[in-house]
Parts: C-alpha cells; structure tokens; sequence
C-alpha cells in the first residue's frame, strides 16, 4: 500500500539562510577585484571578490563593530571605512593597506559620528576628507586628515549638516553637500587653498542638489538635481561658467551616478517603479552603451544605507548590488562594451530556488483624495479565504521594493499574503507626492492605512478577520497609529523600535538631526499640540490588538524610552503584549542570529494570530 509523504513546510531558518550587504561596494584601482561589505562572517565585514568572480576574502574580523560605507585611495587601493559599535552609529574611521593586514583605527571618539564616502581620498593619497561632529554635537563638519602627519582640520560646515563629496582631479577643490532636509540641500565648492566654500547651487525655494563625480578634465562635475521637475535629472556643472545643465531627464528619479577615473564612461541608475535601471553611456562619443543583462531588481540597504554604483578605472566594467522578491542582493559586474553581466556572489546558502518562492504583484489602490496608492502585493498558493499582513516601511521618506524578504516569504508559505504599500511620503513617486507626510505623520498617511484595509475587505480571497500590521521605525509608528486610531481593522501587530510619542521622539533624536525635526516631524515645542494629538500614545487606551514589540537598546534614532512608555502601558491596561529587547543592537539589525531572533518572533506572533 502506497504512503503519501506530506510535504514538509521550509522552516524560517531556511528562508534566512541568505546573506545580505551594507552600502560599500568598488572597485580595486587594477580593476580587477571588487571591494564589497557583507555580513557573509555573521557581521558585516569588508570582503574582496576576482571581477571574474571566485571565492572572495575577508579583510576585516570584526564581530561587535559593523562595517558601513567605504572609499579607495585611486593611487595605492588604500581603503578607508567607516563601523560603528553594537549600531550605536558612532561609526570610527579604519584604513587598511591594499596588500591586506590589519585594519588601522584612526578616530577614537566613541560620542562622535564619523564619515567616509566612495571619493573620501584625495587624487595624490595624501589626504582624506570625512564628515564628522567633534566640535559641536548638532554639527556636520567636512574635515581633512593629512595621512602623512594624522593632522586634521574643519574645512566647511560650522552650523550645518554637511558632507565631503568629489575632489577635483588635480586635488585643489572639494565638492561638499550641505543638507537642509529630505527636500532640501545644496552644493559647496571648496577651494582648499583659499578655504572659500561658495554655495555653486543657491535656489529660493526648496530644492535636492546631490553631489556626483567630476569629469576627468577638471572642467567640473555631475550632480543630481529636481530643481523645476518632479523627479531628479543627472546635470553637469561647469567651473568656468558657474552653472549647470541638464545631461539626462526622466519621469523617474535618477539616483546614483559614477564615472571611470579616464572620464571615458558614466554610469547611473533610475528608479523605474522601484526597479534600478542601469544606463552606461560612453563620453567621448555620446553612445549608450547595451543595456546590461541584469535581472530585474532593486539596491538592498542596511538601515537607509544604500551600495552606489560601481565604475572601474578604465571603465570596462561597472558593478552594482542587485536583490529581487526572490532573490537575495548579489554583486553583479557588467561588461560595459557588450553589456554582459555576472554574479561575482553566491548570497543564497539555505538551498532554496527562485521557483520555491513567490513573486510579487505592483499594484495600486485609490485613497481619500483620489491618489493611486502604489502597493507591492505578495498572494500564496492557497485555496479560499487567506489572512492578510500590511507592511509598512520605514523613512517614511523611503520607498519600499521588491527585494528580498526572508520574512515575507515564510509568511507566504504559511498561506498569509502580504502588502507592502508606498504611501504618501514615499519617493521615487516625484517630490510632491513624497512632501505630503512632511508634519503630517498620522494625518494622511492613517487614510492611505484605512483606504489599504478597505480595499481588502473589497477582495474575494481575503479574510478580512485575519489582517495584521507589521513595520519597523517609522512603520513602527505607522503600525501604532492603526492599532490605536483604527483599532478594530487588525487581529496581529508588530511593532519594531517605532516612535510612541512624537514630542518625546522629536526631542531625543540624534543632535544633528533636531534641526531637520521642524519641517520633518515638527518642533517639539512650537508644535507640542500637533505631535501630541498625532501621537500613537494620546490614543494607547483603543489598542486592544496583541502586540509584539521589538527594540535596539543602542538605539540613537527611535531611544528605548519610546517602547518602554508604550509597553508600561499596554501592560498596565492588560493587554496582550510581549517585549523583546536586544542589548546590543541599534536602529536595525547588525548581527545575524539577532536578525534570525527578530524576525523568528515577528513570524511566530503573525502566523500564531492569523492562522490559529
């Protein structure tokens, strides 16, 4: 007599049996290798891959610290980076020779916040140009670090934000962005001489002028702008002239740009419904390049940290980090001639195939004031009525993609759909749609949650008894603003290191922050009425929802105190709650089997609600 094996369900371990990346990614001055940042070692860690691919090194050992963004030297492949301790993002700046060895720390300031972006050396080697708040907490400096004699000095950024970009190629300017907030910042040019700094992109109203490579010549740089448009153009500025024009437009933002150090060949990429487009175009003759052969897919990040775009010194190749809904992120190197590409990783390691997972669906649902709310829309395989979670990403001036969610996946194996919204606020939608949550956190955005929900309960294959919300930092807000102010759409929530109380929130962010807090949140004085009747804890006692809570202790963004106070809360008021605290983790998650905890809890609560 035959037996029928029932099938086995893939545990959540296997779904994150994956490897992820931070936002270091570039090539070695040959060419030959590419420098990447994975958590391949349990942490993230600085790695090294052959181009043509092969089994990649490890450079650093760390265990504790995370590495998060990095440069090197054009002259020797020096490589600095940036890591922070158990993510309290008070990243320290290492160098560490090419031939290999033993990172050298050479800031030690465990209260202040270091920098280091792709274009940090200067053209000799000889200097090192880093962002950093030693002077004044609330202040953004752009600093010089003379590698020779380890003498420093501010250069530009007294009572700003401020961030280095671009040297110009003979060493005698440096590009620097001032930011003013997510819909405005602009463009200094320092003269390292001199020390003058004029602002090179001065504008009335609020504008994004964003800091990109200079033409091998000197003759000026690239830079990215939305100045009198919708979505950001590529443009280039001329020194002699002191202005700019428009190189490439598009109904889609263009959000990162690179160049071969013999200025032969530009690379970009464009968000095209929250897909990255690679464009390559040879300078000389003006001739796009093939398209690469790339899968579809997007950048992954760690906590907003987002890979650049990658371009070789002589520009016959370009590499970029690419995820998709079922496929982990993987560092892929495109021949610029033919537009052949390959993957120099292997990030899936749990055996699982892109046919064993689901794909996704963009759609759009309609919301109060008649906007078409983007949504990305994960079905299983199941017969009837299925549970349903919402998710909701952070920012909220970020844009959730179609990457790959360990999370989702095991959920969709278990018959619970997911859908991932862009409700307003979120880019890649044009600037006027992501203004709108600007000091309306709890406004709008709450009608875009009901409209999601309504449009649910419209579809015949949901159960609309079993939907639940999950979301992490501003979707933590978001998933606390519906349990609170629409109460009784949701049989689950998940909360992770979400903000409680906008004043107290506004109030204890990290210092260079409070002075983007106005026109982002809103003032926690001058504004104390607002934050208050939009706070998820003005309205705790209508959550009747059971409540998994998550929370960093090193948290600089969204502090403990904002979980606590919710946490007392709903335990005094017996609901059903359950609080879980890592001690050594921020604003996301650094470490692998913290991540593995973290989610393995927000899986055991969803599925324990919606499917029992």
């Amino acid at each position: 007599m035959a037996v029928t094996k029932a099938r086995k369900l893939t545990p959540l371990e296997q779904f994150m049996a994956y490897r992820r990346f931070s936002a270091g990614l570039a090539f070695t001055p040959d060419g030959e290798h590419v420098l990447f940042v994975s958590n391949l070692s349990g942490q993230f860690n600085l790695w090294r891959v052959p181009a043509e691919g092969g089994w990649p090194d490890q450079l650093s050992a760390f265990t504790d610290d995370t590495v998060r963004l990095m440069g090197v030297s054009s002259r020797d492949g020096t490589v600095a980076f940036c890591a922070d301790h158990d993510g309290d993002e008070f990243h320290q700046i290492y160098l560490l020779e090419a031939g290999g060895g033993w990172p050298e720390k050479i800031t030690d300031a465990p209260d202040v916040q270091h920098y280091v972006g792709g274009d940090c050396f200067s053209p000799d080697g000889t200097k090192l140009a880093f962002a950093a708040n030693a002077r004044t907490p609330t202040d953004m400096e752009v600093w010089i670090r003379d590698l020779d004699t380890g003498e420093i000095q501010s250069l530009f950024g007294e009572g700003k934000y401020s961030f280095p970009a671009g040297w110009s190629p003979d060493g005698t300017k440096l590009v620097a962005l001032d930011f003013r907030n997510n819909s405005d910042s602009t463009l200094h040019l320092i003269d390292l001489e001199s020390g003058e700094a004029p602002e090179v992109t001065p504008h009335e109203e609020d504008g994004l002028y964003l800091p990109g490579p200079w033409a091998a010549d000197g003759s000026g740089f690239y830079l990215l702008s939305d100045e009198g448009r919708e979505f950001r153009g590529l443009a280039f500025y001329d020194v002699n002239t002191g202005s700019w024009d428009w190189v490439e437009t598009s109904e889609a933002d263009i959000e990162e740009v690179g160049i071969s150090r013999d200025g032969r060949v530009l690379a970009w990429l464009v968000n095209e419904n929250g897909w990255d487009m690679l464009k390559v175009r040879e300078l000389q003759t003006g001739r796009d390049l093939p398209d690469p052969d790339l899968p579809r897919g997007a950048r992954p990040h760690l906590t907003g940290f987002q890979p650049p775009v990658a371009v070789s010194a002589d520009g016959a190749r370009v590499a970029v980090i690419l995820s998709g809904p079922r496929r982990p992120g993987e560092v892929w190197v495109v021949d610029t001639e033919s537009g052949e590409s390959h993957a120099v990783t292997e990030s899936r390691i749990g055996g699982l195939r892109e046919e064993d997972l689901v794909d996704v669906d963009l759609i759009s649902y309609p919301s109060f004031d008649g906007r078409q709310i983007p949504a990305w829309l994960y079905r299983p395989e199941a017969e009837g009525k299925v549970p349903v979670v919402l998710a909701i990403h952070g920012g909220p001036e970020a844009q959730e993609r179609a990457l790959y969610n360990p999370l989702y996946q095991y959920l969709l194996s278990r018959g619970i759909a997911v859908m991932a919204t862009n409700i307003r606020g979120s880019t890649g939608y044009g600037k006027s749609y992501q203004r709108l949550i600007q000091r309306d956190w709890g406004g709008g955005d709450l009608k875009d949650w009901d409209h999601a929900v309504r449009w649910l309960h419209e579809q015949d294959w949901v159960d609309p008894d079993r939907i639940g919300v999950w979301g992490g930092s501003y979707g933590g807000f978001a998933v606390l603003t519906c349990v609170t102010r629409l109460p009784d759409y949701w049989a689950a929530a998940v909360d992770i290191f979400g903000p409680s109380n906008l004043i107290s929130f506004a109030k204890a962010v990290p210092p260079t922050w409070r002075r983007m807090m106005k026109r982002f949140v809103g003032d926690p004085e001058e504004d104390a009425d607002l934050l208050r009747e939009r706070s998820p804890m003005t309205y705790i006692e209508n959550a009747t929802t059971p409540m998994l809570v998550i929370q960093g202790a090193k948290d600089p963004r969204v502090v403990q105190a904002e979980s606590d106070q919710l946490v007392d809360k709903l335990r005094s008021l017996g609901r059903e709650v359950e609080y879980v605290v890592f001690d050594d983790e921020g604003h996301g998650f650094t470490k692998r089997q913290n991540e593995l905890k973290a989610h393995g809890a927000s899986a055991a609560w969803l599925k324990r609600h919606l499917t029992a």
